[in-house]
């Protein structure tokens, strides 16, 4: 049977993620369980009492073709390895497509195999580039204007005027902000801010720490100095620094002679071509025809 979960069945979820996403850290699951994850946006596969399965779609609002749309975002697709390989992640997901079908116009994944996800329709439309930097790669400079201190509000006001040439990004709000940083904090990461002279935030970078590695999963900057602070200071914290951004960001006509790969990251399904092309007054029959109908390039850096 597949149903809603119940509020009490919430450990029983996070457990399965244990056992299912051995990939993620176990503060990155405890901090998801209590910040993001919502009972009303998980669906089940129970049987004889069991939750052999789960699903989550989480809402959010997207700005596509300078319009604002409602999307989601699956997440946590799982199901127990005892009963993998039975059937159940397809019933989850017919019972997901059947609903975003009557309610949104693109839904979006993200997902560590693709090819699991293409038979439900799902395509991946967005790559990140990742770029590896060492101290070859970047001059030692002033730390002045850099900051661990930087507002939600001001990284708000940047990144309204980073993503304008950008089409498919999600709308934020302070509370994105709040709450990124405080993911941030629970996996043991920063924030980095770079202020100029007249105390305007220039560029801001969320970065995780390893043993050898600064990673900076979200970075938007305004100009080539902002960015080269933030990565000039993250080097004075680990050896390598990889900087992820958007596809169509070339960090080797900065930096001659950085290391750059290019890694598919987040999937999309139209659900409805019909009212895609009447809404937008365009003519798309493929889902790489709808993601290039803005002539803009795509900035998508969500995980959930």
């Amino acid at each position: 049977m597949i149903k809603k979960v119940e509020s009490g069945q919430t450990n029983t979820i996070k457990k399965m993620w244990y056992q299912c996403f051995p990939q993620e850290e176990e503060k990155y699951i405890e901090y998801y369980f209590d910040e993001i994850y919502k009972p009303e946006n998980t669906v089940i596969l129970i049987e004889n009492g069991i939750v052999q399965s789960s699903l989550q779609r989480i809402p959010h609002e997207m700005m596509f073709n300078n319009r604002v749309i409602r999307t989601s975002m699956i997440v946590g697709v799982a199901t127990l390895p005892q009963y993998q390989k039975q059937g159940n992640m397809k019933k989850l997901m017919q019972v997901a497509i059947d609903e975003i079908e009557h309610q949104e116009l693109i839904t979006c994944i993200q997902a560590y195999n693709p090819a699991l996800y293409e038979p439900y329709g799902f395509k991946m439309v967005y790559n990140h580039k990742e770029t590896t930097f060492t101290r070859n790669h970047v001059q030692k400079i002033s730390n002045e204007g850099c900051s661990y201190n930087v507002s939600s509000e001001d990284m708000l006001q940047l990144y309204a005027t980073f993503v304008k040439r950008f089409n498919g990004y999600y709308i934020r709000d302070v509370k994105n902000f709040n709450q990124m940083k405080k993911e941030s904090a629970a996996q043991g990461g920063k924030i980095l801010g770079y202020y100029n002279e007249k105390g305007h935030l220039q560029a801001y970078a969320v970065c995780l720490f390893t043993n050898k590695e600064v990673v900076m999963e979200e970075c938007i900057y305004l100009n080539s100095l902002a960015l080269t602070k933030l990565i000039n200071l993250a080097l004075q914290i680990r050896g390598i620094v990889k900087v992820h951004t958007s596809e169509v960001e070339d960090l080797r006509i900065l930096y001659p002679g950085v290391e750059v790969k290019d890694y598919g990251f987040t999937m999309a399904r139209v659900n409805d071509f019909d009212l895609f092309n009447r809404l937008y007054q365009v003519n798309a029959t493929t889902i790489d025809e709808v993601f290039a109908s803005s002539g803009r390039p795509l900035y998508m850096n969500e995980f959930y």
